[in-house]
């Protein structure tokens, strides 16, 4: 039986876009595309979700792939959350729900040692019993062992646990140390169908 439903954070419950951050600079096509790749799609990007480097050096090491014109707009994408926090329509309304029927809510999101400075911005943040955040135990999904980290620091049984993510990878990896779970894709009532399947008697379109 399921009691406890964990939520990934970027595309989940945080509308997580890193082309529309970077649009907020004013820069061109050229440039853009200069950013995604060199700032979000980088290691050093994944070495910060890890937890294995230090800001300072992840943006030293971006900028020295990037022209001088782009150095500041890299620091200010180190930062995206100071242009704008957005919520994912619905998902707020779905947590305050499960919260209302016993369930217990958790985060398990890659991110880096500063999400703690935004995510209390998201109006469900609320709602959560525990947040897992991958940089500060130095592990990422979907590697088994965060999965099996989490279910321990929260003593939660895996049989009992429902995950979300927006990453088939990610929900696949937790499907292999035994919970369930569904692959979210910006559809709510999709979403809540897929928790009334597995038992949890959420309510069916009302988004």
């Amino acid at each position: 039986m399921i009691k406890n439903i964990i939520f990934d954070m970027g595309g989940v419950l945080l509308d997580y876009d890193p082309p529309r951050f970077i649009d907020h600079l004013g820069v061109s096509p050229e440039d853009k595309a200069l950013l995604l790749q060199e700032v979000f799609n980088s290691v050093e990007w994944f070495q910060l979700d890890h937890g294995t480097i230090e800001e300072k050096d992840a943006a030293d090491a971006m900028k020295a792939r990037l022209p001088a014109r782009l150095h500041g707009a890299a620091d200010q994408m180190l930062s995206w959350w100071e242009l704008e926090v957005l919520p994912v329509e619905g998902m707020a309304e779905l947590l305050a729900e499960l919260k209302g029927l016993g369930y217990g809510l958790y985060l398990l999101s890659n991110a880096s040692v500063r999400q703690p400075e935004y995510f209390d911005r998201l109006p469900s943040a609320q709602y959560l019993d525990g947040r897992f955040v991958s940089a500060f135990y130095k592990l990422l999904k979907p590697q088994y062992v965060i999965y099996e980290t989490m279910l321990r620091e929260f003593g939660l049984r895996a049989e009992e646990c429902f995950f979300v993510d927006d990453s088939t990878a990610n929900v696949e990896g937790a499907y292999c140390v035994g919970l369930s779970g569904a692959v979210f894709n910006g559809d709510v009532d999709r979403l809540r169908r897929a928790l009334c399947a597995a038992g949890v008697p959420v309510r069916v379109g009302q988004t």
